[in-house]
């Protein structure tokens, strides 16, 4: 008989903390400059506390960002773990901020990324450079067993994918950019290694895999990587590994505290 699910304490840390993280997205390509109509950048207050650096969410066409760095920012903004940014002073990567933005009109969640590239210029004077590094990164490949997701059913439409409480759904996606929404499950650099081609539908279900890795104990967080791996494994025969790889790193030329609102 299936065991019926309850909230546990670890669960709801545990898909929180990969929701939260999932807001930062995956990587967008660069586009015309695009600026937010109104934004406001604050002190986080004292009492304000979230795990890891805060919480991002865009609702109502609004951009709110509470408790975030700098690096929360730029990771929202161009899709890179924390290990691809480098260079930049540690005070200022220490100090906290809400920020609220809202743009002109309708915005689409890519286009929302692209103006916090234009806001991190004009108003915290964010200037960098790529260079490519060698870190250790995860690699996603195929299990021996093969894969076990499917072609999309619409190729052409665009890609789009759909956090829930318990996981998300993946349409039209392919595998580079899968690779690349994963790195905000685990906070941790992943690249496509798979040799998949085209576009593909499918959708993880972490819960039972956090049960499994809970060991019976409601109070300790599940590894995020474990879990995502062992879910990518059982729902998707794919998974990840440890290997070392250069990679895209962002190298903070100049930034500054943020112009006054």
């Amino acid at each position: 008989m299936q065991r019926a699910r309850k909230d546990t304490p670890a669960r709801k840390i545990f898909f929180r903390s990969a929701l939260a993280l999932l807001a930062i997205g995956f990587f967008i390509r660069p586009a015309a400059t695009q600026a937010f109509d109104v934004a406001s950048i604050r002190p986080s207050g004292a009492e304000v506390k979230f795990e890891r650096d805060g919480n991002t969410e865009v609702s109502h066409g609004t951009l709110r960002m509470h408790d975030v760095t700098i690096s929360t920012c730029i990771r929202y903004a161009y899709g890179v773990a924390p290990a691809q940014i480098v260079g930049y002073a540690k005070p200022i990567s220490e100090v906290h901020y809400d920020i609220t933005a809202k743009p002109d009109g309708d915005t689409s969640p890519e286009q929302m990324k692209l103006r916090m590239r234009t806001l991190l210029a004009d108003r915290f004077k964010l200037a960098f450079h790529r260079e490519k590094k060698e870190l250790k990164v995860y690699a996603l490949t195929v299990v021996k067993s093969g894969s076990k997701i499917h072609p999309s059913v619409s190729p052409d439409g665009p890609p789009s994918h759909q956090n829930s409480d318990i996981g998300f759904t993946a349409r039209s996606m392919n595998m580079s950019d899968f690779a690349d929404y994963l790195s905000g499950v685990i906070n941790f650099p992943i690249t496509d290694h798979t040799a998949l081609p085209g576009r593909y539908d499918f959708a993880v279900d972490f819960t039972p895999y956090v049960d499994t890795h809970q060991n019976n104990d409601d109070t300790v967080r599940p590894d995020p990587v474990v879990v995502t791996n062992a879910a990518l494994k059982g729902d998707l025969g794919l998974e990840i590994s440890f290997r070392k790889e250069a990679v895209d790193v962002l190298v903070i030329d100049h930034v500054e505290p943020p112009t006054e609102n």
